[in-house]
C-alpha cells in the first residue's frame, strides 16, 4: 500500500479533518457503522473491499478516536466497530454530502422537499422496505429518550420536514420549497384518526430533525395524542439514509412514512408523497394489510 501522506495543517481543520476522513473508504465505513453494520465481515460484504485496505481504515478510524472497538465474543476474541460522540459527529457530514448528491448530482439542484416519483432518490428510500431499523434512540417532545419504534405490533413513523406553533418561525421563503408546506395538515390529521390506529395495534410517532422545544410547543397547540420525536443530530437520518433538504442553515427530513413492526423490520414505505390527507389513510390501509399476512406479529 502506497505511504499516506499527511493533510494535517495547524492553521486548517479542514485539511486536519481530512487527514482523518479524506479516504472515500473511512466515510463508507462510518455510513455503514451508523446504520448498524458492526462487524468487519459484514462491513466488508457491504463495502466490497479487500481484507488488507479495511483493516487499515478501521485501525485509522480507531486511533483518531472516530470508532472503538468492542468485543462481542471472547473465544476467540472478535470486536465490532461502534461510533464513538466523535464518530456520531461526522453524520451531520454523511448527511449534508448525500443531500448535495441528491441534489446536484442526482437531481437538478433544486432545494425541494420531496422528489419526483420516478427518481433515483426514490427508489433508494422505497428500496428500505423489508430491511431493518438498527437499535437507536431519539429525544422526545418531553426530552425523554425514546426508541422510535414502539412495543405495539406497528408503528408508523411520518418524517416532516418542521411544524411550529406561531407561524413566524418557519424559515424565509419555506412556503415557496416544493413540499415543504402541509406539516400541521399532516400531524394534524394523524391525530384526528389515533383511534383508527390504536384499534390497528399501531403506535404513531412524528419524526423531525427540530428541536425538542420547538415539536412540544408545537404539539400542545395542535392537540397532538401521539409522541414527536427529534432527530436534530441525524441518527436516524444517518441509519436509513433518509432524503433531507437545507432551510436556514438546518437539514431537514423530506416528507416520507414508513410502517415498521416491532421486530424492526420496515414493511412499508410512502415517498414520495404528494396528497399528505391520503397518505394518512395509506398508512392505515398498509398497517391493516400487513397485519392480515400469515405470520404477522
Amino acid at each position: 500500500m502506497p505511504q499516506r501522506t499527511s493533510l494535517a495543517d495547524a492553521d486548517c481543520s479542514i485539511a486536519q479533518a481530512l487527514d482523518v476522513v479524506g479516504d472515500w473508504w473511512t466515510l463508507l465505513i462510518v455510513r455503514d457503522t451508523a446504520r448498524g453494520v458492526h462487524r468487519f465481515d459484514a462491513l466488508q460484504q457491504e463495502l466490497g473491499v479487500s481484507r488488507k485496505v479495511l483493516t487499515e481504515r478501521l485501525r485509522l478510524l480507531v486511533d483518531a478516536g472516530v470508532l472503538a472497538r468492542e468485543p462481542y465474543q471472547d473465544r476467540p476474541v472478535r470486536h465490532e466497530y461502534r461510533l464513538t460522540p466523535r464518530g456520531r459527529a461526522l453524520l451531520p457530514v454523511l448527511i449534508a454530502l448525500q443531500d448535495w448528491g441528491d441534489t446536484w448530482v442526482l437531481g437538478e439542484g433544486e432545494t425541494m422537499a420531496t422528489t419526483a416519483e420516478a427518481s433515483r432518490e426514490a427508489d433508494r428510500v422505497r428500496a428500505l422496505k423489508g430491511t431493518r431499523l438498527p437499535e437507536l434512540v431519539l429525544t422526545g417532545d418531553d426530552g425523554e429518550p425514546r426508541d422510535p419504534v414502539a412495543a405495539t405490533p406497528y408503528t408508523v413513523l411520518y418524517c416532516f420536514p418542521g411544524a411550529y406553533a406561531r407561524g413566524d418561525a418557519y424559515p424565509p421563503g419555506w412556503a415557496g420549497i416544493p413540499g415543504a408546506s402541509g406539516c400541521t395538515l399532516e400531524s394534524c390529521t394523524y391525530r384526528d384518526q389515533s383511534a383508527a390506529f390504536l384499534a390497528a395495534g399501531t403506535t404513531v410517532h412524528g419524526v423531525s430533525t427540530q428541536r425538542p422545544d420547538e415539536q412540544r410547543a408545537f404539539a400542545e397547540k395542535e392537540g397532538l395524542r401521539f409522541p414527536l420525536l427529534s432527530d436534530a443530530d441525524l441518527t436516524l437520518t444517518a441509519a436509513l439514509r433518509l432524503p433531507t433538504f437545507r432551510a436556514a442553515g438546518v437539514s431537514r427530513l423530506k416528507r416520507l412514512t414508513l410502517v415498521v413492526d416491532r421486530e424492526r423490520t420496515i414493511r412499508e414505505v410512502l415517498y414520495p408523497i404528494t396528497d399528505i390527507e391520503a397518505s394518512v389513510r395509506e398508512a392505515l390501509e398498509a398497517v391493516r394489510r400487513v397485519s392480515d399476512r400469515p405470520g404477522a406479529p
